[in-house]
């Protein structure tokens, strides 16, 4: 299977970070994961939700192991479950119900009262106005209702006295203002009950009961013995793994079977851990529970699976195996009547341009500009093999529409171009559209507004955001427009991208030079030539990745170095040989103020246009501070440590890998949502004929929305082939 390993890295050594995975246990986890013959993706998810999302998205893992805590508040460890299934993916451990539920500890209490299991007396207090701790049997102990890994819980915890208990408390709440448990101590010994779904027994996975046992040398001294927090994470060392506890049969019986009801009330799945603390005279008393137990090497889960013969791999495995059959994942779960969500490998088309003739410095050859050269399509392809999937070479010529035909694939990555005319971009992704094959990028209406920058610029500018005064020529011999105070002005195609006709002329003093350019532009181009107000000074462009609300990536900023170039612009010849005639600032050096007004901008702009997935957007800021939309590429080059939109990624500390992996994961999931769909509705069209009776014909109406009469999908099988007789 393609399994997706979700943890927070524990970097440091402060208790925010006590919960999380140290690198030598996500290594240990990777490790079995692997030897137990699955593919591998680690995840660390400290970052943004959204780069978890996306990245999982391209990766499309058939299962996630998730040990991954959440950083703050009460339902932190319920955050990823829950992601995980508004995403729609499997994955192991409990649900964000049961993970909220017994990170409060005291709602737990509450919950295994009704069900007769016995736990200390407590009162859980969130202001110290409520604290009534005179009806419990002292010493006490105070600690964190929300809180694991003994945080909160040191050698001060214990309250001997009402004063005691009130300072205590007040110090804790102000540490934990959510809420702490004043709990009654019970001397005694700290037993551990594992719980491994997958484990066959006659316990329903509960495990032999564990022994933590203390060096006698560190508690001297010490009038209570409790396992804190310093013993947990700091002096870890001094606390040992008795496997089996040391405890009576009968006893060890009991506490199996409360942990049994535990377990079973409180919906925990494939793997938990309960803590009781056997007293002085045997009497078990439940503790606390924890849905998401570590798995760091040493810990009592291994311990006591040994005793049933599993080791660290075979943990790993059983944990795997409970969740996979709780997700029937290898079962069809169209027989089950419910609809079908692919995950593992896709077959992913690659529709793109070839480059084969180079363009040169002078711009006297430049037809192919647009198009990227066969290092750039392996790098891409490389890059989308890397998450697992197939790729599947889809080089769009007049050939297209027949190998689209006949060819299956699940998705397509689309850089392609198109061949000429201002629709030419969208020619492509409208061929995909009438397939019904999902794709990267913007839809057809976007790439066509976008490349036309005269529309482009109405539709920005009725968005509120600036844009040069502009005017458009066919033919060179129009009246300038009187909008125009002074020079100089720009020139340049009105449908081209890779600064393809910009050049240092395009930059007109007079109006002669004007018309001399426009001129050349539309006999070269064979389109309108654009004419726009210079706007001098600094020049930004910014990436987006997303749909609907977009992740804007810090500017870039192209810092021009000739300063005797007093007009200066990003020229065709600066992006074929930059090094020195201008810098890349990535990130760009700027003020909050401005960043914010950038980012407001782009994302102004992409939803303007309706962009999708990834684009890049290009401004300029006057001497003013007014920033002015230049134009919006939703194809953007991609070229490794060369195109715009890749150093703007690696200044965001992103990857080239990741970047694909970002374009790629929004179409997997709408790949996904019409999976769904089309199973949906196969599926009430299966039921509407078991209802019909015997001998009845199907009809149109009956019939799953999108399928052709044979009850097939559109777009997933070749057409017939036509008999035409001479």
């Amino acid at each position: 299977m393609r399994i997706a390993l979700t943890y927070n890295l524990r970097l440091s050594d402060s208790e925010e970070e006590a919960e999380f995975d140290t690198q030598e246990t996500v290594n240990a986890l990777a490790g079995a994961i692997e030897r137990l013959g699955h593919r591998l993706e680690r995840f660390e998810v400290s970052g943004p939700a959204s780069r978890t999302v996306a990245r999982l998205e391209a990766y499309s893992p058939d299962i996630i192991f998730n040990t991954a805590e959440g950083r703050r508040g009460r339902f932190r460890e319920a955050f990823y479950p829950a992601l995980f299934d508004e995403l729609g993916f499997p994955y192991t451990g409990s649900d964000a119900y049961a993970l909220a539920v017994t990170l409060d500890k005291q709602l737990t209490k509450l919950i295994l009262a009704k069900h007769g299991i016995r736990t200390p007396g407590w009162q859980y207090v969130e202001k110290l106005s409520e604290l009534t701790a005179e009806n419990l049997r002292f010493p006490v102990i105070v600690k964190p209702n929300f809180e694991g890994s003994s945080k909160g819980i040191t050698q001060d915890s214990i309250a001997e006295t009402l004063d005691e208990v009130r300072t205590k408390v007040a110090q804790a709440l102000a540490k934990y203002p959510a809420g702490v448990l004043v709990e009654e101590y019970i001397g005694g010994r700290d037993l551990t009950v594992p719980f491994l779904a997958a484990v066959d027994n006659d316990y329903d996975g509960v495990l032999t009961p564990v022994e933590y046992v203390i060096d006698p040398a560190v508690t001297a001294g010490r009038k209570y013995p409790i396992y804190d927090y310093d013993l947990k994470v700091k002096n870890y060392k001094a606390v040992s793994v008795r496997a089996p506890a040391n405890i009576a049969p009968k006893t060890a019986e009991d506490v199996r079977e409360m942990a049994q009801t535990i377990f079973r009330v409180l919906d925990c799945r494939d793997l938990g851990r309960i803590d009781f603390r056997l007293s002085d005279a045997g009497v078990p008393y439940f503790l606390e529970i924890n849905a998401l137990p570590s798995l760091e090497p040493g810990a009592g889960i291994y311990a006591s699976a040994a005793l049933d013969g599993l080791h660290l791999d075979g943990v790993i495995g059983s944990i795997i195996q409970s969740a996979a059959k709780r997700y029937k994942i290898k079962d069809s779960a169209r027989r089950q009547g419910k609809p079908t969500r692919k995950t593992g490998p896709l077959r992913v088309g690659f529709t793109y341009n070839v480059k084969r003739v180079k363009p040169t410095v002078d711009a006297s050859e430049d037809s192919e500009a647009e198009y990227d050269s066969p290092a750039t399509l392996q790098a891409i392809r490389e890059a989308i093999a890397s998450w697992g999937h197939e790729v599947i070479d889809l080089e769009a010529n007049q050939e297209l529409p027949n190998v689209l035909a006949s060819t299956p694939v699940d998705l397509v990555f689309n850089i392609a171009e198109g061949f000429k005319g201002r629709n030419r971009e969208s020619q492509v992704p409208a061929m995909l559209e009438l397939l019904d094959i999902p794709y990267t990028g913007s839809d057809p209406a976007t790439l066509s507004l976008a490349l036309d920058k005269a529309l482009a610029k109405k539709i920005v500018r009725q968005a509120g955001i600036h844009t040069p005064t502009f005017q458009l020529m066919i033919t060179g011999k129009e009246r300038l427009n009187k909008d125009f105070t002074n020079f100089p002005l720009m020139v340049k195609p009105v449908a081209e991208g890779s600064s393809k006709g910009v050049l240092s002329k395009s930059v007109c003093h007079s109006e002669a030079e004007l018309r001399e350019v426009v001129k050349e532009i539309v006999g070269k181009y064979q389109q309108p030539a654009l004419i726009e107000e210079y706007i001098g000074g600094r020049e930004f462009t910014v990436g987006l990745l997303g749909e609907r609300r977009p992740r804007v990536l810090p500017p870039m900023e192209i810092v021009f170095l000739d300063k005797e170039d007093k007009n200066p612009i990003y020229s065709f010849q600066h992006k074929l040989d930059w090094n020195d005639r201008i810098r890349y600032d990535a990130p760009a050096k700027i003020e909050p103020a401005l960043l914010e007004k950038l980012r407001a901008a782009a994302r102004g702009s992409f939803m303007a246009l309706g962009c999708r997935d990834v684009a890049r957007i290009d401004f300029r800021m006057d001497d003013r501070g007014r920033i002015y939309f230049i134009e919006c590429n939703p194809l953007p080059g991609l070229t490794p440590g060369w195109s715009d939109l890749v150093l703007i990624a690696q200044g965001a500390g992103m990857d080239y890998r990741t970047l694909i992996g970002e374009i790629m994961a929004p179409a997997i999931r709408r790949y996904k949502e019409r999976e769904a769909r089309r199973a949906a509705d196969e599926h009430a069209y299966s039921k509407a004929m078991l209802e019909k009776p015997p001998g009845e014909k199907p009809t149109n109406e009956d019939k799953p929305a999108g399928t052709n009469g044979n009850g097939t999908h559109a777009g997933t099988e070749p057409p017939p082939r036509l008999d035409i007789k001479a």
